[in-house]
């Protein structure tokens, strides 16, 4: 003690001479051997520069200038190079202790400088090993002759800009392609980037009288140790799809760029993001990482290092994989979730819900506290150590660099590591299954196990589910054990899934009607049974269990939607969105952000993600239908809406894909024509349900239809460019696709039907509505309205169809052709009998609403065309008693009428009852109806009786 004591007053004594007289100086010297050493052979310049540094503010910049120094005053002499690096880093770090010790930095200020100083040494390590080798072997290049990039990525906690004060670092060297150097003497890359990993690695780790620069630890490149020393970026593209592992994703998290090439590496990072952040919620990282962290503690627990701050429980590490699980599980969806630094990543989980704001905040001062403590252990001297000390000299050390007594230090270590055990095992906790015992449960695993057939376990069902409905749900569970799937799955998967079974099994008592719940959940069940991401999610997430019952319960339409499209299972985590559907604007910026995610070129994928879109999307709105109580109105509006949004983001993907293929098409006057879809039916009138089609024509205003295009791979006249252009359109909603189709499309209301063109001019269209329609087209124009496109266009049909709509006409010849078709369609789509009545085609359903309302609004809308301004049932009805045609009563009854009706539609479709119900339902709408149909028969004359 006494020798140190003097050693530290001579160190003392330098730093005054060299003009300072700080009083932090003292307990940095107690705090760190390593910065005591330095000092005592430091020469004069170097001290009085670390003196001058103290209160510099940090800059990145002039360390990597301060490297670059290293290599051009070393040159050829590799010593020298060694030498000048180590003492650029020393200095650096006693400069970086002092700072923290003083107070001067935070502790994220501290990992901060460590992590730049680091990157700074490394490249220009990095530049000095690539100007060296290609002195001797040229420059690599590939087979066209364009010199090949490298990279060196930076894992873990310099990845995420953390490093702590004596950290190895963990590097990984990948270069562009395959090739050759272009020197005298033939070189492979491969082996040209070996020998700059094999020179990089020298530069950093050998020791030298001055010491090291920083361990380097290469074993998480492709292969570990068995792989090439560098690998080219196919290769590695290849490696990670498919020999990639678990614990390589969790590495990848943090992987950065720290030197070579900055463009090449983003491409590279780029190509590496579906590795990593898969697209779906993926709740396998849970498992994987409750393995990894059970290695490690039951690891420590041979070594007995418990005092481990770094892997001990509630330790560093600990906390590293809270943040990771949710980055893994969720950040293929949510880009906040990326995040390389914990910090940020922790912050994005707590804006995003995913743990409470007070509970992030908690991990947050656990984790700056540890990290604090880990820096001091190693400033004490330079060592790459994590356990809490047990020599009370060492101790003493520590807290001096920590300002505060050892026990002061523990309290606050256990605290924080308490705060940390907490979060972890209510997040890591594994799910708590009974696989013994007389009920559901254990009769499940026993029928799992192959202990007990169907017939044996139904009755311990029974209580439960009922006779016939136990029976059923023992048959589901032994065929789902049966099935060739689950007879190939791995030991493991297989107990997982009969875990799962059970567990919804037991649950399924606390909802009101088990039996369907929980049948028509093993219907998703065995749908989905080899997926085991899904099979970990509702094995994990008691929430997505309960939503997933409550939701079969509910609806078999929903359960057959979420078998049909596992992915939706991502929706049952959070019942906030689940039964909050968004609004207009908010579905088109989170559709558009998604597509702005992916390749614009690769049409597959945008095309599925229209799909899966608009699956989830209606998820949430039946959910809130069923569920939350989402009045009908809203219910249409959004479904309304999700079909604009598809059609309008369709149209603006397939008119990019034309441009790039053939250009677009001009007028005469050079100007671009537009493109604009009329919505007819339920998409015209804001009706749209579960089920419904896309009611469209197309029109354009090109008025030169024989010109070229101009500006793609090839022209065609812009006749064929708006054909083709419409076929698309088509082809992208409507094409079945692995994620199913976005919506049938049906043209049959374009001009001639369909003997018609797809797209027709507007002028042809004006042209046929004024003196070629039938009445029945012009019905048709009651509910349809401008969709998308071209404003234009837009203006002048809503232009045309008040003319047409506006014109005077015979009420009685007007009401015989109507009723007369109205006559046509029942007879040939009515689907009433045996005891069923149909909502829609039945006599006072809902097309005998519709056709009463749209012959009232052809009648009278010369008179008030006012009764034109909406395509929609509803406010039609409205207007026609504003202008007196209705009187307040029979309109009031007309929209109670029409409300009940399309609410029992989107019943029967939820319900998977094809829109059929018993022949006494809705018995006052159907009068309703019937009486305002008779009136308008009588109103028009006997013909029309």
């Amino acid at each position: 003690m006494a020798e140190t004591s003097q050693r530290i007053d001579e160190a003392l004594a330098r730093l005054q001479a060299a003009g300072v007289t700080e009083a932090s100086a003292r307990r940095l010297l107690q705090a760190s051997g390593f910065a005591l050493a330095w000092l005592e052979r430091a020469a004069e310049a170097e001290i009085e520069r670390l003196a001058a540094a103290l209160d510099a503010p940090p800059e990145p910049e002039a360390l990597v200038a301060a490297a670059a120094d290293c290599d051009q005053s070393a040159g050829d002499d590799e010593a020298a190079y060694l030498s000048a690096l180590r003492r650029l880093r020393n200095r650096e770090q006693v400069l970086i202790a002092w700072r923290a010790i003083s107070r001067r930095d935070d502790v994220a200020a501290s990992l901060a400088r460590t992590s730049a100083l680091a990157d700074a040494c490394i490249g220009g390590a990095l530049a000095r090993a690539l100007r060296l080798c290609s002195e001797r072997h040229g420059t690599p290049r590939d087979k066209g002759g364009a010199e090949v990039p490298c990279i060196v990525l930076g894992m873990g906690k310099l990845g995420g800009r953390e490093l702590n004060f004596s950290s190895d670092v963990d590097l990984m060297l990948f270069y562009g392609s395959p090739g050759c150097c272009d020197g005298a003497k033939e070189r492979a890359n491969e082996q040209y980037f070996g020998e700059v990993t094999q020179r990089l690695t020298r530069y950093l780790a050998e020791k030298t009288p001055e010491g090291f620069c920083y361990r380097v630890d290469w074993a998480l490149r492709p292969f570990g140790s068995a792989g090439p020393a560098a690998m080219h970026f196919a290769a590695a593209e290849d490696y990670y799809q498919s020999h990639g592992r678990e614990w390589e994703r969790y590495a990848m998290i943090k992987a950065r760029v720290v030197a070579g090439d900055a463009e090449a590496g983003a491409r590279f990072m780029r190509m590496l993001q579906p590795f990593v952040y898969r697209r779906y919620l993926d709740y396998t990282a849970i498992e994987s990482l409750r393995e990894l962290k059970q290695r490690i503690a039951d690891d420590l627990a041979r070594r007995r290092q418990q005092d481990n701050v770094k892997l001990g429980r509630g330790g560093i590490r600990d906390l590293e994989f809270v943040v990771q699980a949710f980055q893994l599980i969720r950040g293929g969806q949510e880009e906040a979730l990326r995040h390389r630094s914990f910090r940020h990543a922790l912050a994005a989980i707590s804006d995003g819900g995913h743990l409470p704001a007070d509970e992030c905040a908690a991990l947050d001062n656990a984790y700056l506290l540890l990290r604090e403590v880990e820096n001091a252990l190693q400033m004490r001297q330079d060592n790459q150590t994590h356990s809490l000390p047990q020599d009370a000299a060492e101790r003493a050390a520590v807290a001096a660099a920590l300002d505060r007594d050892w026990e002061a230090v523990m309290e606050a270590v256990g605290s924080a590591r308490e705060t940390v055990v907490d979060t972890f095992d209510d997040l890591f906790a594994g799910p708590e299954v009974t696989r013994g015992g007389d009920g559901p449960e254990g009769a499940v695993h026993k029928l799992w196990q192959q202990h007990a057939t169907a017939e044996a376990a139904a009755p311990q069902f029974e209580t439960l589910l009922g006779p016939e409905a136990a029976r059923g749900a023992a048959d589901a569970v032994q065929r789902i054990r049966a099935s060739k799937i689950v007879r190939d799955m791995r030991e493991l998967s297989q107990t997982r899934l009969g875990d799962l079974l059970a567990q919804l099994f037991a649950e399924s008592a606390e909802h009101g009607a088990p039996a369907k719940a929980l049948l028509r959940a093993l219907e998703v069940i065995e749908r989905l049974a080899g997926r085991g991401t899904y099979v970990s999610l509702l094995r994990e997430s008691p929430t997505a269990r309960a939503q997933l019952l409550a939701l079969c319960m509910a609806s078999p339409w929903i359960a057959h939607l979420l078998a049909q499209q596992p992915m939706l299972l991502d929706q049952l985590l959070d019942s906030r969105s689940l039964y909050d559907p968004p609004a207009r604007e908010a579905m088109a910026t989170e559709l558009q952000r998604r597509l702005d995610g992916l390749d614009a070129f690769d049409i597959e994928a945008r095309m599925n993600l229209l799909r899966r879109y608009r699956q989830e999307i209606m998820l949430r709105v039946a959910a809130s239908d069923r569920l939350a109580g989402l009045p009908l109105p809203k219910v249409s509006d959004r479904l309304t809406w999700l079909a604009e949004i598809i059609v309008e983001i369709t149209v603006t993907e397939v008119r990019r894909e034309m441009a790039t293929e053939y250009g677009l098409p001009a007028n005469s006057d050079g100007s671009e024509p537009g493109f604009a879809v009329i919505g007819y039916g339920k998409l015209g009138g804001i009706e749209m349900g579960y089920g419904s089609d896309l009611d469209v024509v197309f029109l354009h205003d090109c008025d030169d239809q024989d010109g070229e295009t101009q500006g793609g791979r090839r022209s065609v006249a812009n006749a064929v460019w708006f054909s083709r252009f419409a076929q698309r359109l088509v082809h992208w909603l409507s094409t079945q696709t692995a994620a199913g189709r976005a919506y049938e499309v049906d043209l049959q209301l374009r001009p001639s039907g369909s003997s018609g063109l797809l797209v027709t001019s507007f002028e042809a269209f004006a042209h046929y509505q004024r003196d070629k329609a039938w009445t029945w087209e012009h019905q048709a124009l009651v509910r349809a309205r401008h969709v998308c496109g071209s404003p234009a266009i837009g203006e002048s049909f809503e232009a045309l169809r008040r003319e047409v709509l506006c014109a005077s006409r015979e009420p009685s010849e007007l009401a015989g052709e109507i009723k007369a078709m109205r006559d046509r369609m029942r007879k040939h789509l009515d689907r009433s009998g045996d005891g069923k009545w149909d909502i829609k085609q039945g006599a006072g359903g809902l097309a005998d609403l519709e056709f009463a309302t749209q012959y009232l609004v052809m009648r009278h809308a010369h008179e008030h065309p006012a009764l034109v301004d909406w395509p929609d049932q509803w406010r039609q009805t409205e207007a026609l008693a504003e202008a007196g045609v209705l009187d307040a009563d029979t309109a009031e009854g007309a929209i109670a009428a029409y409300r009940e009706l399309r609410a029992l539609v989107h019943e029967r479709a939820l319900d998977e009852g094809e829109g059929l119900v018993a022949e006494d339902a809705a018995a006052e709408a159907r009068e309703q109806v019937s009486a305002l149909w008779r009136l308008c028969s009588e109103a028009a004359g006997d013909d029309a009786s």
